[in-house]
């Protein structure tokens, strides 16, 4: 097998008893034989059996995508896409939720149940994936292909929540292991370092999987395509331009935007790079299911004016992506986001829930470029997306309006998609700016969610708190 040992760092690991997993999940404490029995499909991850087959390692990890897409912080009811909205400027909250209440007029306490349920969630996906690791590290019985295939995938499934986890909370602990001997000692991993960490993970991931060919037009299992996808954004984020650059033009090489915008988020779009499968068909996806306004008054999430304002005139992703409707009187015409358009269809699923797509990667090389002085290199890339949108070439010129107009393409581009509005805005020092003026609850401490309160009381050594909670 190949030596892959080299490329994973030591880290930390979580509140563990009698050797099973403690963390908090949605409901009550969840054990280790309790942890795998969310089905389908239903595993066994503490057997060694499930190391010798080919067939049970990969019930594991879809284990591990069914997780991620129906219960967490990636996708799903408490997915990051409608609560960061929500908390910055893309969506306006309709409804009382108290925990959503407090993420749309930017008050979130520590015990939100929404948080623990992210933080709790995001520790038990991670969890899975170390377990699959340690035991594919024991294993002589597979084939090294299929090991290092099945590893590749759960280093990047880690790497993957550690890329939100940090994004949310700015210093978190980073476990790579199962030993509950370490765990009841964790403490928080500056977030310098948790980045670090991510990105070695992910070269990890790149160095074990190999690329594959879709499967009926289907990109549901992560492979060295994903990695990099991933691993371009956070070179991006840590101010990586030249290996930014470098890894999404590998994707972009690979790839190829969808002509349609209609087509783009159908799951068989040319431009996707990542995908999570709904669990049965024709269920589509969570997104659309929360997006799509049925009537007036009784709407949860609406656009925002100043998203709607964003989009140029003549901007094809305007009628393609967002649609409204109106009260019976017509007093009222709210928008809503209509990238993903069906809810339940009559035979099959028609959208998959897009986790990567190769639009970001020409923004993230566009990015890359303005920041590395290349100002005709990021006006390409800039252009691609534009014209795809019927826009005419972008007028920036000269680093700052380069940046600024990437700052804008993103966000028309990649609204109520995973937070992106969210990070960006972080990212371009424009929280405080932008959202100080929209929200009378705002603080400059708001830049970071507070830990969870519950965690804090079962492991001290995650304090400090962040500041302002």
């Amino acid at each position: 097998m190949k030596d892959f040992k080299k490329y994973i760092k030591s880290g930390l690991s979580i509140f563990f008893g009698k050797g099973c997993l403690l963390i908090f999940p949605i409901m009550g404490l969840i054990g280790c034989s309790d942890f795998v029995e969310v089905g389908p499909p239903k595993n066994t991850l503490v057997s060694a059996t499930v190391f010798k087959d080919p067939a049970t390692v990969e019930s594991a990890l879809a284990h591990l995508y069914f997780a991620m897409r129906e219960e967490g912080l990636v996708s799903g009811y408490f997915g990051l896409t409608a609560r960061m909205g929500i908390y910055a400027d893309e969506l306006d909250y309709f409804e009382f939720d108290p925990e959503l209440l407090e993420f749309h007029q930017n008050r979130v306490l520590p015990h939100n149940a929404d948080i623990l349920t992210w933080w709790s969630q995001a520790y038990q996906v991670i969890y899975g994936a170390n377990a699959i690791i340690e035991g594919l590290e024991e294993s002589n019985s597979l084939e090294e292909g299929d090991r290092d295939r099945y590893m590749g995938q759960a280093i990047f499934v880690r790497a993957y929540m550690y890329s939100i986890l940090v994004s949310l909370f700015g210093d978190v602990p980073y476990i790579t292991t199962t030993d509950y001997t370490q765990n009841n000692k964790v403490s928080r991993m500056p977030q310098e370092e948790v980045y670090d960490a991510i990105i070695a993970d992910l070269l990890s991931a790149v160095y074990l999987l190999e690329t594959t060919e879709t499967q009926n037009g289907e990109r549901v299992v992560p492979d060295q395509y994903v990695a990099k996808a991933l691993l371009a954004r956070m070179y991006l984020y840590t101010g990586q331009w030249e290996q930014a650059e470098s890894v999404s033009t590998v994707l972009i090489n690979a790839f190829e935007l969808e002509d349609d915008l209609n087509k783009v988020f159908l799951k068989e779009s040319t431009e996707t790079i990542w995908q999570l499968k709904p669990g049965n068909s024709p269920v589509n996806t969570q997104e659309a299911g929360q997006m799509i306004i049925i009537a007036v008054p009784g709407q949860t999430y609406a656009l925002t004016e100043g998203l709607l304002a964003a989009f140029e005139e003549g901007d094809g992703r305007k009628v393609a992506w967002v649609d409204n409707i109106s009260n019976a009187e017509n007093t009222v015409t709210l928008s809503f986001a209509h990238k993903y358009k069906a809810r339940v269809t009559e035979s099959q699923s028609l959208e998959y829930s897009i986790r990567f797509r190769l639009a970001e990667q020409y923004l993230i090389r566009a990015e890359a470029r303005a920041q590395s002085g290349n100002g005709v290199g990021a006006q390409q890339d800039l252009n691609v997306v534009r014209n795809r949108a019927g826009l005419p070439d972008t007028m920036a010129i000269g680093a700052n309006d380069l940046l600024a107009a990437i700052l804008r393409e993103r966000r028309v581009e990649l609204f109520t998609e995973q937070g992106h509005r969210w990070f960006d805005l972080k990212r371009f020092g424009l929280a405080n700016e932008v959202l100080g003026n929209l929200k009378p609850n705002w603080a400059d401490t708001d830049l970071l969610l507070p830990i969870p309160e519950a965690e804090l009381e079962n492991n001290p050594n995650l304090l400090p708190q962040n500041q302002g909670y």
